[in-house]
């Protein structure tokens, strides 16, 4: 189930906010938002409610045995085991297959025929997702950052929230802690306009922008190295803005969720194609998973604390687990090397490129970000070199199909990506008046016809 379906409007969405609110108590609000979100998870595949559920109860244990003041030995233990059995399920699902491919073409390539059992493992939608939900939950159990709740029903509607399961943004349980504390006395009208707002700005991002813009790039990928290089370019500059807008949509549509069931979700874009320098970027997308990746894994591992040369490994190894996170794919750790790449870069260059004008600092930045999104794209590492060998061999002219219409969304896209408001700036000092609800009416009317048209598209980021 999607959020830009008929069937998640027009169904699932007014069914659970009715009941919900139809609710007194915090605990039967607990109970629906986790029977909710397993009705919404389970939509896809209802086997894999097991291994969420499986994964919640685990985390929901650990949480308990913290406070139960354990000796320090057996803290570590209560912090080691369930985030080794989560990470345990989170690489055999995901990481197994690619694992067993890998040692397969290693073993061809130096001469050892010999044929390993081929893993055809589905993955579960969201698993990366929700993992981090819980792993986090007992680190910063074990950090002394949270108190761990006692209600399990408290934190199974927090792991299993539908507006952020399956694609984030990832939240932290100390995020919504007070919010969920409150679920019982949140008033129902206190953030309803200001929801549906932020879920209609989603909403246009993703089905009038990104599915746009989709129709066009993959028409454009089917055969990428036959493409000059202005229409790869062009391509490529479709594909930073449909990425863009679609996660970003996403991430807006559940705040927007959020707030329809009293819950505060933080902000996961910030406009990242304004940014200044790969470091600015990764502080403005999916900000999320970077604060994650920084607070769990780079100042873990030391951050910047030690010698020069360990800043820069603590870097480069958080981009490349980053990458790795994203899929298994070698595309994607080198996805990641190459962002690690650039922050060491930046780090080492950073007054030299601070004293560049911003709008030099700005584009450097953003043609960087776009040729890293060539091999987030790719489904292989062949398929990326010919996409760079076709944005750089220099070949005259357009050769793919309504040029001109993917031009004027790219030029749409980028404008309101770099100097258009992002929906925090809109939503600043939200005050409903008429002329919002006939703008707000308009576009969801326009969202609906278009999502008629069967025009709209999957997520990208359900994938990782």
């Amino acid at each position: 189930m999607i959020f830009n379906s008929f069937i998640f409007i027009f169904a699932f969405l007014p069914v659970t906010y009715i009941v919900f609110w139809g609710l007194r108590s915090a605990q039967s609000r607990y109970i629906w938002l986790t029977i909710s979100g397993y009705v919404f998870y389970g939509y896809w595949d209802p086997r894999f409610c097991l291994l969420m559920a499986f994964s919640t109860i685990v985390s929901y244990t650990a949480g308990r045995m913290f406070l139960g003041e354990p000796s320090p030995a057996a803290r570590k233990w209560i912090l080691i085991v369930p985030v080794t059995i989560d990470l345990l399920l989170l690489g055999f699902f995901k990481y197994a297959g690619f694992a067993m491919r890998t040692t397969q073409e290693l073993f061809d390539s130096i001469g050892l025929h010999t044929h390993l059992p081929v893993l055809d493992i589905v993955l579960p939608i969201g698993i990366s997702f929700y993992t981090f939900h819980t792993i986090s939950y007992i680190v910063d159990s074990y950090r002394g950052v949270i108190t761990p709740t006692r209600k399990f029903f408290e934190f199974s509607s927090y792991v299993s929230l539908f507006s952020q399961l399956v694609a984030g943004p990832i939240v932290r349980f100390r995020q919504i802690e007070k919010d969920l504390d409150n679920v019982g006395q949140v008033n129902r009208k206190q953030w309803l306009l200001l929801g549906l707002s932020w879920f209609t700005w989603g909403l246009l991002e993703k089905v009038l922008l990104a599915d746009s813009l989709a129709h066009y790039v993959d028409a454009g990928f089917t055969h990428p190295h036959d493409l000059t290089t202005l229409s790869a370019w062009l391509v490529m500059l479709g594909y930073t803005f449909q990425l863009y807008f679609d996660f970003c949509g996403y991430s807006d549509m559940a705040i927007g969720l959020g707030y329809l069931f009293g819950l505060r979700i933080p902000l996961n874009f910030n406009s990242p194609y304004r940014s200044l320098n790969p470091s600015d970027f990764w502080r403005r997308w999916h900000i999320s998973l970077s604060s994650c990746l920084r607070d769990y894994l780079y100042i873990s591992m030391g951050g910047n604390r030690g010698t020069t040369f360990g800043t820069y490994r603590n870097l480069f190894l958080t981009m490349l687990i980053g990458g790795l996170w994203h899929g298994a794919n070698w595309t994607f750790v080198l996805w990641g090397a190459y962002h690690g790449v650039l922050l060491i870069a930046y780090r080492l260059f950073g007054e030299q490129w601070d004293r560049l004008p911003k709008a030099a600092a700005g584009t450097l930045t953003f043609v960087l970000v776009v040729l890293g999104w060539v091999l987030f794209r790719a489904p292989t590492i062949s398929a990326a070199s010919d996409i760079y060998a076709s944005m750089f061999n220099f070949t005259p002219g357009i050769d793919i199909a309504d040029a001109t219409q993917l031009l004027c969304l790219v030029a749409i896209a980028g404008a309101w990506s770099v100097w258009g408001p992002n929906a925090q700036e809109a939503h600043a000092n939200f005050k409903p008046s008429y002329g919002w609800s006939v703008a707000a009416t308009a576009v969801f009317s326009a969202c609906l016809t278009v999502m008629a048209g069967g025009r709209s598209s999957p997520f990208l980021y359900f994938q990782f």
